[in-house]
């Protein structure tokens, strides 16, 4: 039933594969996902009858902190779980297996910025490499070994070395990538102005609670003058995901060749606009979540650009995603 679809996913070449592969997906998951077959029969939708997937239903993300969303009779490798804010309930994603969520970071990372054994991977993840089940942490260890550089970690407390190896690797031509939570690179860049230019400088979100809110524009103006960068990368996953989208300045967004983002309408939750350019809530198809759930209304908003790129404005409610805005909280 599923057998080739953790190699076929990462294959897909164009829009009639991905369409097809997604219809395929979608028809197991509504036979086979309790918790998503019930929301499709709640809304008195036909499964056998969606042949678009403009017209799937989109479950909300929010499902994912009451539910144990996933295919049923399987066992799991681990449970992501999101941060938690006061007075809610962490996101929760049951995986079935870790050795696809690996493949594709790896996939997406290497499709946008190339193979990760080519960098000196640093990161700035204070708090956040205390907890045991954040999908962004393993993620992180993950292309830590896969640069095989030694020098490649965690840098949260001793940012001096940071500067040491990022000078290291700087002299000796490898490519250089600093990726943090928001507020632990402005702290770094205040304390530390130094001169990266060169270096790939990523925020991933996570403001909420730890400093003055400011926007990711004005995060982004900080950390170019104080770091000479010209300009700042950003992530944007969730713990509901296994895939992520990335940005390499301005804070547009593009994703990789299995997930695809659509814009409801924010009048009508249950319809895509399927217009480029109108703004309204993002809705996300992950072909990577095979055994959970891959169409997740999220609690963005934003828009779609002409040539499939995205940009997210704000949210409609305390929806845990990554990257989305400083308001927001590292998974």
């Amino acid at each position: 039933m599923t057998d080739d679809l953790p190699d076929l996913i990462f294959k897909l070449n164009n829009s009639v594969s991905f369409s097809d592969t997604a219809l395929r997906i979608f028809r197991i998951q509504a036979e086979n996902n309790p918790v998503y077959r019930q929301f499709i029969s709640g809304l008195r939708r036909k499964p056998e009858e969606i042949t678009n997937i403009n017209d799937i239903p989109f479950i909300p993300a929010e499902f994912f902190k009451s539910q144990t969303v996933a295919l049923e009779n399987l066992s799991f490798d681990t449970v992501f779980e999101s941060s938690r804010t006061t007075g809610d309930s962490p996101g929760r994603h049951f995986v079935h297996d870790l050795k696809l969520y690996e493949k594709s970071f790896y996939n997406s990372f290497r499709y946008f910025y190339g193979d990760p054994s080519e960098y000196f991977i640093s990161a700035l993840l204070p708090s956040y490499t205390e907890r045991q089940n954040s999908s962004l942490v393993y993620m992180l260890k993950g292309l830590i070994k896969m640069s095989r550089h030694s020098s490649s970690g965690f840098y949260n407390d001793n940012p001096k070395d940071l500067l040491k190896y990022l000078g290291l690797a700087e002299v000796t031509g490898k490519k250089r990538l600093l990726l943090g939570v928001s507020f632990a690179l402005l702290d770094f860049a205040n304390n530390y102005s130094s001169d990266l230019s060169g270096t790939i400088v990523m925020e991933t979100g996570g403001m909420k609670g730890r400093r003055k809110e400011i926007t990711r524009e004005e995060l982004h103006e900080i950390l170019q003058q104080k770091l000479n960068v010209q300009s700042v990368h950003s992530e944007y996953g969730m713990t509901e995901l296994l895939s992520q989208a990335y940005s390499k300045g301005n804070g547009i967004f593009h994703s990789p060749p299995w997930m695809k983002i659509l814009i409801r309408d924010p009048s009508d939750p249950l319809t895509v606009t399927g217009d480029q350019g109108t703004s309204g809530g993002i809705n996300i198809i992950d072909l990577a979540n095979i055994y959970s759930c891959s169409f997740i209304a999220t609690g963005d908003f934003g828009k779609l650009h002409e040539d499939n790129s995205f940009s997210v404005s704000g949210r409609f409610d305390n929806s845990d995603i990554r990257g989305c805005n400083l308001m927001s909280e590292p998974a």
